[in-house]
């Protein structure tokens, strides 16, 4: 029974946090743009949490499942399945829950100040889904983490390995995008990368943290 109690806390937490969020104006460039936080991100009791960068206009933004529907989530999909999970087994957040557009209708980084204005959503959805492993998708998700709890972590040093971050496990793994996996890290190194979660998995189901 108090099991059950905390699963329904849990969403009516988590809802109200969701609906907070559709109705968020903080960023004046992102008004148009609805935030992709929702149940549909994923299993609320998982205990890996994924903070990707934002939603793509082909993805997120589009079908309201953070990386899905675009080659992202298609990368994505792939790399989670090759250590043995599924997209319905994890949580994915964005560092920004809104999809950041040039004048051109592309994809854009969000700007600092967007993450800023959206960092309080990111720390309670940690506080709400107590996840015990985060797993940023790139340096704008780790850069994110630091509002929350200040690290001199980055890419070039610490993507693949499994660091101790707020009382929490933490993987920095690249982005999934395609240009990255052409210029940055290739196919079969985020591959390898991705083994470092599934050891990260293992050390919590076995307690060892």
């Amino acid at each position: 029974m108090m099991h059950d109690a905390l699963v329904k806390d849990k969403q009516r937490f988590f809802a109200e946090l969701a609906s907070e969020a559709q109705v968020c104006v903080l960023c004046e460039n992102l008004r148009q743009r609805t935030a992709v936080l929702s149940e549909l991100n994923g299993n609320l009791n998982s205990q890996i949490l994924f903070v990707a960068e934002a939603p793509g206009r082909q993805g997120g933004d589009r079908t309201r499942v953070p990386l899905v529907g675009d080659a992202s989530g298609a990368n994505f999909k792939k790399f989670i399945n090759s250590i043995g999970l599924e997209r319905e087994d994890v949580f994915v957040t964005n560092s920004v829950l809104c999809n950041p557009r040039k004048e051109s209708g592309a994809n854009r980084k969000p700007t600092r100040l967007e993450s800023h204005n959206c960092s309080a959503f990111l720390r309670r959805q940690l506080e709400v889904l107590e996840p015990k492993i985060i797993v940023t998708l790139g340096s704008v998700a780790l850069e994110a983490l630091k509002t929350i709890e200040y690290h001199e972590l980055n890419l070039k040093n610490n993507a693949g390995t499994i660091l101790e971050w707020n009382n929490r496990l933490l993987v920095p793994l690249y982005h999934p995008s395609p240009q990255v996996l052409a210029s940055h890290r290739r196919m079969q190194e985020q591959l390898e990368d991705y083994k470092s979660v599934a050891i990260a998995l293992q050390k919590t189901n076995e307690q060892q943290f």
